[in-house]
């Protein structure tokens, strides 16, 4: 090769930048957080100048939608499909499942060497191959459930394992969080970091600290029907969201002391519109509607030197966006099956719209509850009554314009008809499934997944973090509608609870394909309920206590559908036991 050849090599590789490094993910997404609990909202009454922060230095959504619940919205980001294809139909009695054959945003950027962890309320199964561990997460610290009772020092699920948690439940998730930052980014790897925090969600526990602030608080700005306001819960949403800037102030400091911000996407948004009447710029609406205010969720996207700061878009988006979005700036592959399409889109045109000259689509997104449609259009919004409004000039849906614009509600009826039809049938092929035992070592079966038979009590009126109670008559029982996996032998360790006047009781758990064994329960633990003297509203229906293991001994599984049954074989005293959840663990005869 001549000299001036190997010259000509060594200028261009000297003025070539080197390739852009893949950005690492952080994604915080809060719950029942509305899109009014924001100082950047023009919520006057809070300070978030953390959160406020990621608009200032990148773009702002101004018309994101999510969710009218919980689960749904993690379904929906999690595959950039409308939750019901994915197999959620709800949030409680595993519901929130999403479908094994589903993947997930996790498994996209973990098969491109990306350490993933996430840090918080999952809400999307917690049986294998439902648990986050299974879905394309690496490393798993919060809880699996639609929500946790308490919110100080409770049991936690570390990547499948049941441990004790430290402090305030957002201040322990975000001290994971932050460690999980600062050890891949020292390692060099690049990250996917998602942080779904559990509050301002009820109960409305809050540390003292963030809570004076508001004790006696009087506001000025009120729900649009302010008599249907519950001042305890707004002054409680206020101090959680407080808390809140707070966490995301430590991970955004995180990646600065880390060296990683400016190679960090960070996004930030809710689940759904706010969990009681209180201030949202006069939307129609709240969590549980699809209404504008149950729907519309703040949505900010940082990214240095990539995203300009103080962006503005108007365009309307979704959850259903963010999948395809982030896989684009990252540049990771994305190949949707041809069965399991993707129905978001890439926001890359809006965000950075120097990397394209594609002109952006009208569009439009759908909220679907059960057998009702919503449907908006960059300018309209259709509701599930078929009543037209202008959105951009009457966001609290007060006059109905279908008589002004009859060919646009037409249009837009037909469409959510058509909607509706194929999410109904998508509810109705994922309605009956049963929990699955033995698709890892290690299976929870809490009671929230169980039946109860009889008399027995639930703690609470929502399921999902309730213990069973109240056992009085030796006919009642509990079942669980189970898959058995893989035949064996397992063992089953029950966490109970038992007043020492009960000890002596024996159980019974029987399967309904063949199998069976007893136990007696030989010592007593009768712990106390958990305090609430943290809890900002009364008369709250959400209760925890501790409950301690017993091995019940080993039953035979076969595989297959049918009912686990947990029954009284023999009652002692007053009662029977306190029961929050069964363990099948698989036993490996060749240890044995």
């Amino acid at each position: 090769m001549s000299l001036v050849r190997i010259l000509l090599i060594l200028i261009v590789c000297a003025t070539t930048p080197p390739a852009q490094a893949k950005p690492n993910i952080l994604i915080i997404l809060t719950d029942d957080q509305g899109w009014g609990d924001l100082s950047a909202s023009g919520n006057s009454h809070l300070a978030t100048p953390n959160i406020d922060s990621l608009a200032r230095d990148g773009a702002t959504l101004d018309s994101f939608y999510v969710c009218a619940v919980c689960a749904p919205t993690r379904a929906e980001f999690l595959t950039g499909r409308y939750y019901p294809r994915t197999g959620v139909s709800g949030v409680t009695r595993g519901e929130g499942r999403l479908n094994p054959d589903e993947t997930t945003i996790a498994d996209v950027f973990k098969s491109e060497g990306y350490a993933t962890g996430a840090f918080g309320k999952w809400h999307n199964g917690t049986q294998p191959p439902y648990h986050p561990n299974d879905r394309g997460f690496d490393e798993y610290y919060g809880f699996t459930s639609g929500h946790w009772s308490h919110y100080f020092d409770v049991p936690m699920d570390h990547n499948g394992e049941r441990v004790r948690g430290e402090g305030f439940i957002v201040d322990d998730v975000t001290n994971k969080a932050v460690a999980f930052i600062e050890r891949e980014a020292a390692a060099e790897n690049p990250f996917f970091c998602y942080v779904p925090y559990n509050t301002p969600h009820s109960p409305m526990m809050i540390p003292d600290r963030w809570f004076q602030k508001f004790e006696n608080f009087e506001p000025t700005l009120r729900h649009r029907d302010p008599d249907k306001e519950d001042l305890a819960m707004t002054r409680s949403a206020l101090a959680l969201c407080e808390n809140i800037d707070w966490n995301v102030g430590r991970l955004l400091k995180a990646l600065k002391s880390s060296g990683v911000a400016n190679d960090t996407i960070v996004l930030f948004f809710s689940d759904n519109g706010p969990n009681s009447y209180r201030w949202n710029a006069d939307m129609k609406g709240r969590k549980g509607s699809i209404d504008e205010g149950g729907v519309r969720s703040p949505f900010f996207i940082r990214w240095p030197n990539q995203i300009a700061p103080n962006t503005r878009i108007p365009q309307i988006a979704g959850a259903i966006d963010l999948l395809p979005t982030l896989t684009d700036l990252a540049d990771v592959p994305l190949t949707p099956s041809p069965t399991k399409p993707i129905d978001g889109q890439s926001l890359r045109p809006l965000l950075i719209p120097q990397s394209t000259n594609a002109k952006w689509p009208e569009r439009e997104l759908y909220s679907v509850r059960r057998d009702e449609v919503s449907v908006r259009t960059q300018r309209f919004r259709l509701d599930a009554e078929g009543r037209l409004f202008d959105i951009p000039n009457d966001p609290g849906q007060r006059t109905d314009v279908a008589k002004d614009h009859p060919e646009s509600a037409a249009r837009l009826a037909e469409l959510a008809k058509n909607h509706g039809e194929k999410m109904l049938a998508a509810f109705q092929a994922n309605a009956d499934r049963p929990f699955t035992v033995g698709f890892g070592e290690t299976t929870q079966l809490p009671v929230r997944d169980a039946i109860a038979h009889g008399s027995i009590e639930r703690s609470s009126k929502a399921p999902n973090n309730s213990f069973l109670h109240a056992w009085t008559n030796p006919d009642d029982y509990i079942t669980w509608d189970i898959e058995v996996g893989e035949y064996g032998d397992y063992e089953a360790i029950l966490y109970y609870t038992c007043a020492p006047e009960n000890v002596g009781c024996e159980l019974e758990l029987s399967f309904q394909r063949g199998g069976s064994l007893r136990a007696t329960i030989v010592e007593a633990f009768d712990p106390p309920l958990y305090d609430k003297g943290r809890e900002r509203v009364e008369n709250s229906h959400y209760f925890m206590k501790d409950f301690t293991p017993t091995s019940l001994g080993t039953i035979p599984l076969t595989k297959g559908r049918g009912l686990l049954k947990l029954s009284a074989a023999k009652m002692t005293g007053s009662e029977m036991v306190d029961v929050h959840s069964l363990i099948l663990k698989k036993r490996d005869p060749k240890k044995d």
